[in-house]
Order: C-alpha cells, then sequence, then structure tokens
C-alpha cells in the first residue's frame, strides 16, 4: 500500500522539503533573532536525520568494488535489466554486512526477492 515510501523520488522530496523548512527558518532567524526559529531548525534536522538515516545507512554501506562484484554475478542472467534493479533494491535494503551474514535460503529473503522482481517487472505508475 505504501510503496512509494522506499523509492528514490519519495526519499528526494523528503531532502528538498527538509532544506526549504531550514532554508526558511534560517532566513527568519537572521531577520528576527527569535529563538523559536534555532529551535525549528534543530527540530527539523534532527527529524531528518532520524527519516533519512535508515536509507543512507542500506544504501552507503556497500562500497563500489562490492557492487561491481555483485552486479557481475548476474551478468550471464538472460535479464540483465531485472538483475540491475534487483541488485538496486538488494542494496537499498541491506548494508554489505547484513547481505553476507543473511541466510538466503530463509523465507524472509526468498520474498524479499519476489517482491523485488515483481517490483522491477512493473510498468505501472505507482
Amino acid at each position: 500500500m505504501f510503496d512509494f515510501l522506499d523509492s528514490d523520488w519519495f526519499n528526494i522530496g523528503l531532502e528538498v522539503v527538509f532544506l526549504i523548512l531550514i532554508s526558511y527558518d534560517v532566513k527568519k532567524y537572521i531577520e528576527t533573532k527569535k529563538k523559536e526559529y534555532l529551535t525549528n531548525i534543530v527540530l527539523t534536522i534532527g527529524f531528518a536525520i532520524w527519516a533519512l538515516y535508515p536509507y543512507y545507512n542500506s544504501y552507503v554501506g556497500w562500497e563500489e568494488s562490492q557492487k561491481v562484484k555483485m552486479i557481475s554475478t548476474c551478468k550471464d542472467s538472460n535479464d540483465t535489466k531485472l538483475c540491475k534493479c534487483v541488485d538496486d533494491a538488494t542494496f537499498k535494503e541491506f548494508t554489505h554486512d547484513e547481505y553476507v551474514k543473511l541466510d538466503k535460503n530463509s523465507t524472509e529473503y526468498k520474498e524479499f526477492l519476489k517482491d523485488a522482481k515483481e517490483d522491477c517487472l512493473d510498468d505501472g505508475w505507482f
């Protein structure tokens, strides 16, 4: 139901909203020197970190060499577009350490792969 929460565009939109809110409060603080705008800035930055940290933690948890190694394992498959899409979903969902420790035969991982493939093959807008 809330698949849009996992999209890159949702995260980029959140970043833009946070930057707009922070810049507005900085502008107002410079104009008025009221401490309530400093409070708003601190709260907005705190909420931005809380909301966006899980995304960046997973996505930045992979080094480029690790990504290339994982992508190269599926170059032999017939559908490279699907393979790249599933790899991207894996990079976003798991850090490299979590992926290495993950039981590839578990039902949770198989369900993740099934959902990722469905999302990648879905041509719908939403």
